[in-house]
């Protein structure tokens, strides 16, 4: 795993951490839930490959 990952994760997450209390304190709750939703989905784009790989990884190490 690329310690950029962990920049870029760490990135999004005080974007959106700050987008959604401005977003919040002016009384759009919804949006806020939305911004929160979509750096979730975001990370979680990058991460899929690493489980799956993750996942491959241990399934050869029990088929041996």
């Amino acid at each position: 795993m690329d310690i950029n990952l962990i920049f870029k994760i760490a990135a999004v997450g005080v974007l959106v951490s700050v987008i959604s209390q401005v977003l919040k304190h002016s009384g759009r709750e919804e949006q806020a839930f939305l911004t929160s939703l979509a750096g979730l989905v975001l990370v979680l784009f990058w991460i899929v490959p690493y489980i799956s790989q993750l996942f491959e990884t241990i399934k050869k190490l029990f088929y041996l």
